[in-house]
Parts: C-alpha cells; structure tokens; sequence
C-alpha cells in the first residue's frame, strides 16, 4: 500500500466515523444520522415524494480501475481549494412585510425551514437593502431631502417590518447569519437625474455625504442590535432600472472606494465590515475586477467581488468568468450576491426547471471558486411581491397572505443540498464526474466529514460509483434529481 493510498484510506476511515448531525425529511420528523462507516444519501427528485429525504444507507466497498462503460464520480480529500463561507437569502422589505402578515406559527415554521440546520436548510448568510428597493412596498431613504450632512437620519421606515424580521432570522439562526447591506440607489437629490429610479449617477458632490450614509446606515443597524457583516458598494452599477438604481462605470466605482468609501469606513471603525465590489452579472466581472484590484490604492480596501446570474439574457451563462478573477486574483473572495427565477406565476410554480437553475448555477459557482451564494428574496407573497414597480418573481418560498399558508418551490429543496450539508469553514475538495450528465461539487466540513453533491438535469436514471481512495459505493441518479451523499 502505497503512502498516498494510505493517507487517503486513513482520512475516509476517520470522516465516516463522524457525526454529521441531523436532518427533518418533512419538517415534522427527525432523522438522526448516526451510522458509522457508511454514506448517507438525500434526493430531491422530480415525479417523487422525495424532498431532501432520505433514500440510502451504503457501505463502501473495495473498488479498482473503473472501465469506462461505468459511470464514476471521483472525490479527493487531499485537494482542497477555497474555504467555505455560507449559503442565504435577501431579507428585503418585501419579505418582511409578508412574514408579518404570516400566524405566529406560520413564521415559526418560515424560521425554522430557512435557518434552523437540524429542522430546515441552515441559512448563515443574509443581505438586506440600504434605502428602498424594487421588493419595497414604496421609496424611501433614512434622511429628510437636501440633508447632506445627515443629521436627520433615522431608520424610521426600516424599524416597522424589516429590522424585526431580520432579528427573528438572526434568533433562528443561533446567532450565527452574516448580513450584508446593499443600495440600490442614493437619495434622488444627490443624483444628476434627480430620482432614484432610471439609473443617473451621483453627483460629484456628494461623494462624501454617500461615503458617510454607508456609515450611519451600519452603524444605526447595530446600535439597533442587528451586526452587520459586510457590504457591497452599488446594487447592479451597469443597469438603468424602472426601480432603483444608479450608474457606475469601473473607474468611477474604483474611485469611489479609493478616495471615499473605503477611507471613510476605515476612519470611522470599520474596516473590518467585509468590502463588496460589482455586485453584477458574470459577464463584465473580470473588466470590473481587474480595474479595481490592479490599482493598490483601491485593492486595499476590498475583500471580495460580487456577481448575480442574469447574464443569461445576453445568450448563456458566464461560469468560467468566475473562473478567471479567481485565477487572477486568488486572495480575494468569490460570491453570487443575488440570484431569482420570474415571471411569477402560479401557473408554472411547480416547474421542474426552478429548482434545476439553481442547482447548476451553485455547482458551477463553487467549482469555479465561490466562497458563498445568497439568493435574493427569501419570502414573497402570492403575488411574487410586494413590489412598487411590478417587477414581480419567484422566491424558493412564498405566503398565501389571506389564507396564511406557505408553498414551498423545489428551489428550496434544491439550494438546501448545499446549504444544510456544507459547514462555515468547510474547504472544496475534488469530485470529478465521468459523464457529463452527472454535475457534482465537493466540501470537507471542520468536522471531517464530506458532502458530495450530484445533480442529473436529465430524463434518464444513471447508476454510477461515487469513488474514494480505492473505495466505492454505488447509487442510483433518478431523472431530474439532486442527491447529497454524505459520509
């Protein structure tokens, strides 16, 4: 037995004597996982009843060179890339506003299903908005107009819904959600177009009155009793929006950071609050990031970039862009800031597809080097809002307001094979398919355990070997499936 050999035998033998925790199978009855030696595996499927449920128990066996008429997924521990930060969702005004329209124990079950590890998805991560947004029942901002010092700053509006909300999440959560804040668009009067919707810039100016509103709004949050994290620096700086939005090209954002943003955090204490740039699609992140991080005045100031999904409607998903800013720029973090499926409608609410985009999208964004993934609205009601421009769409759980229930998308279920299964601190190993129609990505928890991801976005069943260090089990990937073995 060769050293690699028994390096890699030694490790399986000690993840699969680990605990790995607990799971609910249908929210209202606990799994215990409790077995030694062997590979759990939970299925979502499509024409099933199976919803993060358990469907196998099995046991390794000894396994050689594979032909290559047998389908294989290979996972190695001793490859490890990026560290782990968490999976969430935005608690925006609109989810707020549904929550509290929720029975007391509708939103108990809301907060367990996202938050809670051992009854729901385990959720660690959350953004919510700084000033109104297009899921905001109306525009607002936190000072009265022309104020550019700030003296009336308040968080008047946010205190109603949102702020209760959030904490309840945080409740949840044990304490332990990292939230970020994002603007959509400064106060209309420091703009050059004088509104806060239709995109415009804002004005030279106000440079340091912006830097500071990005203060106060931390800090009237904490004092609130609400930590933030981190945040981003313009909600989609490239896009003209109905709703609210503001415009930066790549100089000007770096410039903002550089001279104001970055400073001003740094003089009034919190440097530490995690700095996030782009926070836009995949197609121009490599142009955005390369412009902010090759100036060292800006770079200083930065932790990470962030990026959504809707590239899509200018002809396909931009996966490797992500690839190449990690390449790049490997000291600085990867996270898909927002992400949502729409038109809303009722009528294809069951649609397998949903849950599919999300599945594919994760494991890409992981395998290309994403230390975390937030979804957008976390809570919509049965309307795909609340939403002052009627910009409507899906949410992975939505309220029937009037009836007071919940409906739960297979989007849930799909993000939750990540996020229930994937630790904080958990590192990216290797898990390499052997056919295309297997998608897979890998994490090693703190604890020694490992959570393998397959995903089959086909119609066929394919039965393959997951593989390690000359061992196999071997499982069965039913149609349009997402399963996690874990061991």
């Amino acid at each position: 037995m060769n050293v690699r050999f028994l390096a890699l035998f030694m490790l399986l033998a000690l993840a699969c004597n680990q605990k790995t925790g607990s799971l609910v199978s249908d929210r209202n009855s606990k799994i215990n996982i409790t077995e030694r030696r062997s590979v759990l595996v939970f299925t979502t499927a499509d024409s099933t009843q199976f919803q993060l449920t358990k469907t196998d128990v099995l046991t390794f066996s000894p396994f050689g060179q594979p032909f290559e008429t047998q389908p294989c997924v290979f996972v190695d521990p001793l490859q490890q890339f990026q560290t782990f930060v968490g999976i969430g969702g935005a608690l925006t005004d609109a989810s707020a506003e549904t929550f509290a329209k929720l029975p007391k124990l509708k939103q108990t079950e809301f907060l367990q299903a996202y938050f809670d590890r051992e009854k729901g998805i385990g959720y660690t991560i959350g953004r919510t908005n700084i000033n109104s947004c297009d899921f905001s029942s109306d525009m607002y901002t936190c000072v009265s107009d022309g104020d550019r010092d700030l003296r009336t700053f308040n968080l008047a509006h946010d205190e109603r819904f949102k702020i209760p909300f959030i904490k309840s999440a945080m409740v949840a959560a044990g304490g332990n959600l990292n939230l970020f804040v994002s603007p959509w668009s400064p106060p209309a009067w420091m703009k050059d177009n004088n509104s806060m919707l239709q995109g415009g810039k804002l004005k030279p100016e106000f440079f340091d009155s912006w830097a500071n509103y990005y203060v106060k709004f931390i800090q009237a949050y904490e004092k609130s009793g609400v930590p933030i994290w981190g945040l981003t620096v313009q909600n989609e700086p490239m896009a003209k929006q109905t709703w609210e939005s503001c415009i930066y090209t790549a100089t000007e954002e770096r410039d903002f950071i550089k001279n104001y943003l970055g400073p001003t955090l740094k003089k009034n204490g919190l440097a530490n609050k995690k700095l996030i740039a782009w926070d836009h699609n995949r197609d121009l992140i490599y142009q955005r990031a390369a412009t902010y991080l090759h100036d060292p005045e800006a770079e200083k100031y930065i932790w990470g970039i962030g990026f959504h999904w809707y590239e899509v409607w200018n002809g396909g998903r931009q996966y490797e862009n992500v690839k190449r800013v990690n390449e790049s720029f490997p000291d600085k973090k990867l996270l898909l800031t927002e992400a949502c499926n729409y038109p809303f409608s009722w009528k294809t609410f069951d649609d397998w597809t949903w849950g599919e985009q999300y599945g594919e999208n994760m494991i890409h964004d992981f395998n290309n080097g994403a230390v975390a993934w937030t979804d957008w609205n976390i809570l919509l009601d049965e309307t795909g809002g609340p939403n002052h421009v009627n910009n409507f769409c899906f949410a992975p759980v939505h309220a029937k307001t009037k009836e007071g229930t919940l409906h739960y998308m297979n989007s849930y279920y799909y993000i939750g094979h990540f996020s229930k299964f994937i630790l904080p601190g958990a590192r990216r190993i290797v898990s390499s398919s052997s056919r295309a129609q297997l998608l897979t990505t890998a994490f090693q928890n703190p604890d020694g355990s490992i959570a393998v991801v397959v995903m089959n976005p086909t119609k066929e069943k394919i039965s393959y070997r997951m593989c390690i260090a000359g061992q196999a089990v071997e499982t069965l990937s039913l149609p349009h499936s997402i399963a996690t073995l874990v061991f």
